[in-house]
């Protein structure tokens, strides 16, 4: 059994086994029968939320759902888990601190999956990268560009990049630099040349500092022929992309994130494995 923390904690060959585990996923039918997982969720949270549920409940599996402002509480952390992994299969939590994950997953036998922390967000990227295996030919070729200030989502890109060895630069002011990576402020040429243009929702109080930062058709025709405009979810048409972009061929899409149903599922597959390998 294995903890899903961090991207870079697995080789390339481990994470696209993952997808391979996702292109088979009707071997797996009621993979989990007789398992349970608990969750810990906000009430804030849409897309991963139900698709780690439902996909869970497709495996036959039982969902045991907190809000995970229950971790914080006074007890010890390694007490609670002393306790739960007698009853659980795997915990899977969306918390903003990766260390309160990391610990979790160094106390418990049973596996802990990041459903997203402040600092990543590996579902998500897992998710992104298998559409773009589906849809481009030579996707870890590919040049990279997010546009977006440091947090969790940039570093989950770097991070990504790391575990995967694609291409990623970013462009944004320098106050917004995320650390180790090659930072262009002028995004008309930082877009020149790329094929995967990601980004992130700007926080209120940077929308002044990110006003020259607007991914529109325009710019796209900048980037590569074929290329790709991929905004993580929640964004906002008029701030980090325009209604006009979105509309366009360049956005991948809704049907683009379909796959975090089956990717989050073969994520849980994979942990659970006795060695992190199926087959």
């Amino acid at each position: 059994m294995k903890s899903f923390i961090r991207l870079t904690d697995f080789s390339k060959q481990e994470l696209l086994e993952i997808f391979k585990i996702a292109d088979s996923m009707e071997q797996y039918e009621d993979f989990l029968k007789g398992k349970t997982v608990v969750m810990f969720f906000p009430t804030s949270s849409i897309r991963t939320r139900v698709t780690f549920e439902k996909g869970i409940y497709l495996l036959g599996g039982q969902v045991i759902l907190f809000d995970p402002t229950v971790l914080d509480k006074k007890e010890d952390i390694v007490d609670v888990c002393g306790y739960l992994q007698n009853w659980a299969d795997a915990v899977i939590v969306r918390h903003k601190n990766i260390d309160m994950l990391e610990k979790m997953a160094n106390t418990m036998t049973i596996p802990v999956i990041n459903a997203m922390t402040d600092d990543n967000h590996p579902c998500e990227m897992m998710s992104d990268l298998y559409s773009l295996s589906k849809n481009r030919r030579d996707y870890l070729c590919d040049e990279y560009l997010f546009v977006g200030g440091d947090g969790n989502i940039g570093r989950a890109w770097k991070e990504a990049s790391e575990a995967f060895g694609f291409s990623l630069t970013q462009s944004a002011p320098l106050a917004y630099q995320i650390s180790g990576l090659d930072c262009n402020v002028d995004l008309q040429t930082a877009i020149e040349g790329k094929d995967i243009i990601c980004t992130d929702s700007i926080p209120s109080e940077s929308l002044e500092d990110f006003k020259d930062y607007q991914i529109t058709e325009i710019l796209m025709d900048h980037a590569n022929r074929n290329a790709v405009l991929n905004p993580c979810p929640p964004f906002c048409r008029g701030e980090e992309v325009s209604q006009g972009v979105i509309d366009s061929e360049y956005f991948v899409g809704y049907e683009f994130k379909k796959n975090l149903l089956k990717v989050q599922q073969a994520i849980i597959i994979y942990c659970l494995s006795c060695d992190g390998k199926i087959g």
